[in-house]
């Protein structure tokens, strides 16, 4: 049975990638397929063969079998600033319909193992009346929800864990990536963001994994992050 989720954090530059593609490497290391969309990225560099984002191409080398660029990143925009702002300096409109036709092909390739990234925080803007939250509802997705271990990860953390909630979406799972170099009391901050994203808050919804605990690594490639992760609970989520 084919598993497919949609990747958010807390904010920008909470380890969105770093876990995505250690989650990638984690599947594959199960024997899966793998694929992965990021579906609007900025801060795109100009290559031969267009415009590319260090995310997407992070993402692009963990799929199994191999994806073309714009399968993955089918909107790159080249200033590292706000996805909408970037959007409308390109003349380019954003919308979560135009977002969704792409990554609709890609989760009907029916890949064992599927993660589409968001753009920083869950709340981003596409356009005046749409966020790009509104495409993992569109979608259907169940959230892995990346927490940026740092100062005021645990009501950033809760925060969004309730937002999505809100928007009628199930988080599968959620995942500690250490960001900051010195984290002080890191032990007690894991201690309560496992409290209170980890407790039984509705019935219906039951506990939401913790996936695993990413420390701040020299070298975080895919296949070191996926010794720090379990996705035994996301293999198991229902749709």
């Amino acid at each position: 049975m084919t598993r497919a989720f949609f990747v958010t954090g807390t904010d920008t530059d909470a380890g969105k990638t770093v876990v995505a593609a250690g989650l990638l490497a984690a599947a594959r290391r199960r024997g899966l397929s793998t694929a992965a969309g990021k579906p609007v990225a900025t801060g795109c560099t100009r290559t031969p063969h267009g415009l590319r984002n260090d995310d997407a191409l992070a993402l692009q080398r963990q799929c199994r079998p191999g994806l073309e660029y714009e399968t993955i990143n089918p909107v790159a925009l080249e200033p590292g600033i706000a996805p909408h702002i970037a959007a409308r300096e390109a003349g380019i409109e954003l919308t979560v319909d135009a977002l969704a036709a792409p990554m609709r092909m890609l989760l009907a390739r029916h890949a064992d193992f599927t993660l589409i990234e968001g753009a920083g925080g869950w709340r981003v803007p596409l356009n005046e009346h749409e966020s790009l939250y509104g495409l993992a509802r569109t979608l259907a997705l169940p959230v892995v929800l990346v927490v940026g271990v740092r100062l005021g990860a645990i009501s950033h953390a809760r925060l969004t864990l309730e937002a999505i909630e809100r928007d009628g979406l199930r988080v599968a799972g959620w995942v500690a990536c250490v960001i900051a170099g010195e984290t002080a009391r890191l032990a007690e901050n894991l201690a309560t963001l496992k409290h209170w994203l980890g407790r039984e808050r509705d019935p219906d919804r039951g506990r939401v994994p913790c996936l695993g605990v990413v420390p701040r690594l020299a070298d975080p490639a895919p296949e070191r992050v996926a010794d720090h992760l379990d996705i035994n609970a996301l293999m198991e989520e229902r749709r």
